[in-house]
């Protein structure tokens, strides 16, 4: 059965959204954007991918090789927090006060990272706004598989050519990306027999201003990618592509295992993000690099909070909030569902709220606290 036009899922779909009660001037304090933490995590995520890029030329150069590789994979490891990780808080446009900063880095990151930054924010306005609700949100559909396969793993650890886009929107190997980047740059998708293609198309039809300004982009990012190449072959440097054009799909393991448990095995079609989003505790460098998106259930309650004012929110709400999981605990959760949906596909976790918790506000979230930030396109405001 074909799915509803997104048309006409804005029109009859309203999720009245449970959000966690928060002091109105908590809620402005914490929504306020600053530019010095902006610059702390764009321009400092930025400076250690720097950092190692340098490393890995420099070894490149001198033929320093078991240290070139450990190079390559710190370089790697930090590029692949900028897919999808880094450009969702600067899609978000809460970063930094000044707007057009929010817009360079946002645009400096997607080109590095093959991310389809006008793709994308059609696409997670949608999955803010219908948050695991399929008629609306088809950015992530479940049940998603925690995938720890031996070849899976393996490209994770090396470079990810091969892995498939399946059910998670702009998810998906080296390969793939470039093949589905060709695609769009000729204003064209996929089979839509594949979830995150079918996805696509209906993103399309929805936003046609948005699907022109995606496919110029495409068409700007492979005469980047290709210019990389150029030089690397003219001036027989080839290790400017490790730098520059693959690093997004080198070493991908951790920028995964910290981002699948967001919604994997989690309930759909609830209004309470506590049991459709998970929140997990990490290390304060593993959080930086993942831009506090660790904090996910609180984010999608106020998505308009910078992520860098995430953990004084958790803190702030952690009375009306699950117990954070540690990473391994919510490996162990993922695992244990996937086993139980592989018999019950209906079956999902139901996270458990604590007894201080409350299910029901006496009023309904107004404009500011439902607030996504300057994610929504034109056609979406």
């Amino acid at each position: 059965m074909p799915n509803q036009p997104l048309s006409e899922v804005r029109d009859t779909l309203n999720v009245q959204w449970y959000r966690s009660k928060l002091p109105p001037e908590r809620f402005r304090a914490l929504s306020k954007r600053s530019d010095l933490q902006g610059w702390k995590q764009a321009g400092g995520h930025f400076a250690l991918f720097v950092l190692t890029g340098t490393a890995v030329y420099l070894t490149w150069l001198q033929g320093l090789w078991p240290v070139f590789f450990l190079a390559l994979f710190a370089h790697g490891t930090i590029a692949s927090f900028f897919r999808g990780t880094a450009v969702h808080e600067l899609g978000h446009g809460t970063v930094f006060e000044t707007k057009w900063l929010n817009k360079l880095f946002l645009y400096l990151f997607s080109l590095i990272s093959w991310w389809n930054p006008f793709d994308y924010a059609a696409s997670h306005t949608y999955h803010h706004r219908y948050t695991l609700h399929p008629e609306g949100d088809r950015e992530n559909l479940l049940p998603l598989h925690p995938n720890v396969g031996r070849t899976f793993l393996v490209q994770l650890f090396t470079i990810n050519l091969l892995t498939q886009p399946g059910r998670t929107f702009g998810k998906g190997g080296l390969l793939s990306t470039i093949w589905v980047t060709m695609l769009d740059a000729a204003g064209k998708v996929g089979p839509t027999d594949i979830p995150a293609n079918e996805w696509l198309q209906a993103l399309h039809e929805d936003q046609p201003d948005q699907h022109r300004r995606s496919i110029v982009w495409s068409r700007a990012q492979l005469a980047f990618h290709a210019a990389v190449l150029a030089v690397a072959i003219a001036t027989g440097q080839w290790v400017l592509p490790l730098i520059l054009t693959i690093p997004s799909y080198t070493a991908n393991w951790l920028s995964y295992f910290v981002a699948l448990p967001q919604h994997c095995g989690l309930m759909e079609r609830t209004a309470d993000f506590r049991k459709s989003t998970r929140s997990i505790r990490l290390p304060w460098f593993v959080e930086f690099l993942y831009w506090h998106m660790n904090w996910h259930t609180e984010h999608h309650m106020y998505a308009g909070i910078p992520c860098y004012n995430l953990p004084a929110l958790a803190d702030e709400i952690k009375d009306d909030m699950p117990k954070p999981r540690s990473l391994r605990e919510a490996w162990r959760e993922m695992l244990d569902t996937w086993d139980r949906q592989k018999s019950d596909p209906d079956y999902a976790f139901d996270t458990p709220l604590p007894a201080t918790a409350k299910t029901a506000r006496k009023r309904p979230s107004n404009a500011e606290e439902a607030s996504i930030g300057d994610l929504a396109p034109n056609g979406l405001a």
